[in-house]
Order: C-alpha cells, then sequence, then structure tokens
C-alpha cells in the first residue's frame, strides 16, 4: 500500500466518512491482489492486463464502488464530496485502478444521466459502468481542437435516421471503443454554438472506418475516425437537436472531487521517486534537493487548493469559475517537472522502464484536456478578470 500522507487520509473525517472508508479499506483489503495492481499500473494496455481490469471494474460496480458519485438508482452509492475524497485516497493508497470506462463514467454518463431519455438510461449506463461496453468522445477534429464550436461534422436528419460525414481525431479509446458519443453540425445557418447536436453511435455502424493513431510512447489508445453517409437513429440523439452545447458543457457534480486525482497521482510518483532514489549520490546535490523540494512544495498547494475548493462546494457554494485551468496547468507543469527530475537523479537507469514511458508521456499532458494556452486564457478572463 502505498504511503500517501496522513493528512490526505481521514484526518478531518466526520463519523459518516469514516465509516464509508472504514467499509472501503475493508472491502479493498479482502478483493485486490497483487496481479490487479500490477496491471493497473501498465497503463490502458489492450490485452491480458485490460481483461484483468476489465474484470476488476466489473467486481467493482456489483459492489457499487466503481463510480460512488453516481446516484443509487444507477449504481452508484450517492457520495458526497467528503465521500468522494475518502474513496481516491482509499482507491490510490491501495493502488486500486478505477473504472476501465473513464471518460464514459465521468464524463458520458453524467450528460445521460442528466438530458438522457429513460430507454437511453436503461440501455447504457449499467453496461458503462462495468465496462461490459466501451466508450470514447468524438469532439476534436483536425481544424477545430480546442474550439468544439467549430466543428463540421455534419448529421443531417433524413425521416427517423440522421445521415453522418465528417472526420474526428485525437479520439481516446477510440481504437477499441463499441460505442462513441459524437457531436456533429445539425444547423449550418445558426451561430456555430447554436447548430450542434449530440448523438450515440454504435461503433460497428456501416460507414465508420477507424485509425489508430500510435504516440511517441507506443500507445494506440487514441484513434482518428472517419464517416461516410453513416445511418444513426434518431432515437440516439441526445438532449435535445441542435442543444449539443449544453450536453456538452454538462457540469453535474457527480464527480467533483474527481480533480483531486491529479495531485494523488503525482504524490504517488513522488513517492516512488524518493524510493527509487535511496542510496544515489545525485541526492546529495542541492540544486536537485531544490528541484525535489519545489515539486514537493507544488503538489502540496494543488491539495491545498482542491481542498479548499470541494469544502466549499461541500458546503453549497458554487465552483470557482477557473479552477478546473488552475488545478490543470498546475498538474501538467509540474508532471513534466516530476519526470525530468526522475531522469536527472536516477540517470541511464531511469531511461527504460516507467520513468523512461512517464517521460515520454509527460509531454502531451500540456495539451490533452485543454492546452496550457487555452488555460491560461481561462485563468486571465474567469480568474482574474481581464479582458479577452
Amino acid at each position: 500500500m502505498s504511503q500517501i500522507s496522513e493528512t490526505m487520509r481521514g484526518a478531518d473525517d466526520n463519523e459518516k466518512t469514516a465509516a464509508f472508508r472504514s467499509q472501503l479499506s475493508q472491502w479493498l483489503t479482502d478483493n485486490i491482489t497483487d496481479e490487479i495492481v500490477a496491471a493497473g499500473g501498465s497503463g490502458m494496455e489492450f490485452g491480458d492486463s485490460f481483461e484483468i481490469l476489465r474484470k476488476w471494474n466489473q467486481e467493482l460496480a456489483d459492489a457499487r464502488w466503481a463510480a460512488v458519485a453516481w446516484p443509487e438508482e444507477f449504481g452508484g452509492r450517492d457520495a458526497n464530496i467528503a465521500e468522494q475524497m475518502a474513496w481516491l485516497e482509499e482507491m490510490t493508497a491501495f493502488g486500486a485502478p478505477g473504472a476501465v470506462n473513464v471518460i464514459g463514467v465521468s464524463n458520458i454518463a453524467p450528460a445521460i444521466m442528466t438530458v438522457g431519455t429513460d430507454a437511453q438510461r436503461d440501455r447504457f449506463l449499467m453496461p458503462m459502468l462495468r465496462g461490459d461496453v466501451i466508450w470514447s468522445q468524438g469532439m476534436s477534429e483536425p481544424d477545430s481542437g480546442s474550439d468544439l464550436a467549430s466543428l463540421r461534422t455534419s448529421a443531417r436528419l433524413e425521416g427517423d435516421v440522421f445521415i453522418i460525414n465528417g472526420q474526428k481525431t485525437w479520439n481516446s479509446m477510440g481504437s477499441h471503443a463499441d460505442w462513441c458519443q459524437l457531436y456533429v453540425r445539425t444547423d449550418p445557418d445558426v451561430p456555430k454554438h447554436k447548430g450542434i447536436s449530440c448523438l450515440l453511435i454504435d461503433m460497428t455502424t456501416p460507414g465508420i472506418e477507424v485509425r489508430p493513431l500510435r504516440t511517441m510512447a507506443g500507445d494506440e489508445t487514441f484513434a482518428e475516425l472517419f464517416f461516410t453517409d453513416v445511418e444513426v437513429p434518431a432515437e440516439n440523439l441526445l438532449g435535445e437537436i441542435n442543444q449539443g452545447w449544453m450536453v456538452a458543457m454538462t457540469t453535474l457534480s457527480h464527480e467533483r472531487a474527481g480533480v483531486a486525482r491529479l495531485h494523488m497521482g503525482l504524490s504517488e510518483r513522488l513517492e516512488r521517486l524518493m524510493e527509487d532514489a535511496k542510496g544515489h549520490d545525485t541526492m546529495k546535490d542541492p540544486i536537485l534537493r531544490d528541484r525535489l523540494m519545489k515539486i514537493y512544495a507544488r503538489i502540496a498547494c494543488m491539495r491545498w487548493t482542491t481542498t479548499r475548493e470541494l469544502e466549499a462546494i461541500g458546503l453549497g457554494k458554487e465552483p470557482t469559475p477557473a479552477m478546473g485551468a488552475i488545478a490543470k496547468l498546475m498538474w501538467s507543469q509540474t508532471e513534466q517537472a516530476l519526470t525530468e527530475l526522475a531522469i536527472d537523479v536516477l540517470g541511464i537507469k531511469a531511461l527504460s522502464g516507467p520513468w523512461a514511458k512517464n517521460l515520454i508521456s509527460s509531454r502531451q499532458v500540456t495539451i490533452a484536456g485543454g492546452t496550457t494556452e487555452i488555460n491560461r486564457n481561462i485563468l486571465g478572463e474567469h480568474g482574474l478578470g481581464l479582458p479577452r
């Protein structure tokens, strides 16, 4: 079990949260295995490790530990903010992988719960939660990455089907997804934010071509998607037609504590670096030690900032508009600084294995989920009140 800082694990729990934490900790003690932890540490590679993670996902879902923030009626526990934090802390401490449908559980499911029909909820949510059906999200296009409103993939309604033509790129899980939440333009004659719709698409539908994208880290978890006269039943429309922008902006508070994953993951990797660096003469170098402490301080600031924000939300206050941008900026910059420090501390030994892969993979964190430039704009406009 990872030695997460004690200030992060239960010091401020009330009786209800302490009971929740204790129940989860006991369940993990009884059910998690070294094989599951190892599979989680290998990343989202599709093969034997993925099937181990899928089976573990099913066990989590059956015990209602896969998505604790989800409402009980959909398989969750209606966990409040404090309980969501306790779940994240215990899962991190045990090295326990979460749901394999990361995008589906965190991003797509809340939209289906909020604006989906009863039939869509019954059909999609439980298989998504259990990892029986893998989902991707079709937003980015070659000429519209961070600017969703400029998308061009079209869908015209003919009778009871939509006819889709266009291209999406950088689709996480796209090479392996069974279904896709796809954003399309259904009205080209209105302001660009108002002519977007959201469709739920079976990826085996004729006319869909999937081309895997291999990253510099050797992963194929991204893909390009091409749609040529693809017919999708009108009943697969999520929300109202031309209201896709509202669907995309859905921020239902099921996963508010998810931002804490960022600093917890960094804490775990910092601990691993400290363990791997034992006995290395480089740790006597005052410059490297200074860099190490700066990273420790950044992670501590992320933890304090996140905790303050989540406590305010738990008291019914509105989320800080720029909080997501702040967390993403701090995480991406610290992630890159940590992996670079690991190479300097461990030397040639870090150029193979997990640290080498972390170094290569870390280059994309200032792009994925909103570029550094976009997040700085958000912070400036919504956090500091600066003009556009």
